[in-house]
């Protein structure tokens, strides 16, 4: 099982050339959960997913200088952002149901007449 940020390579093990980049022992750089933040922002919680945008914005720009620990971090809390902007749509969606069944089972109905 990997660890998470990756570990450091050995001490004695050559620095990284510039055909490698800063970054050439830990691979692939971190998702930075763009897509995830724009959909959140758009469709869940505006606020919340606007960090997560913040954050997964700072992923790829953190790993390009050479701060790994940095790209794993922003990359988790875009992540983080992201579910917790989810959440709060469901949990707010879920109010305004409730709201609403209760709107609707305590209305005065009595003057209401119809016609057929």
């Amino acid at each position: 099982m990997s660890s998470y940020p990756p570990a450091q390579p050995p001490y004695n093990a050559p620095p990284p050339s510039w055909s490698g980049g800063p970054n050439q022992y830990y691979g692939p750089p971190p998702s930075n959960y763009l897509v995830w933040a724009i959909l959140t922002t758009i469709f869940c919680c505006l606020p919340l997913g606007i960090v997560s945008i913040v954050f997964a914005s700072q992923v790829n720009s953190k790993w390009a200088v050479g701060d790994t620990q940095g790209a794993y971090e922003s990359s988790r809390k875009a992540k983080l952002w992201a579910i917790w902007s989810a959440i709060a749509a469901v949990i707010l969606g879920a109010g305004y149901g409730l709201l609403l069944a209760f709107g609707l089972a305590n209305a005065d109905w009595s003057g209401v007449t119809t016609t057929y």
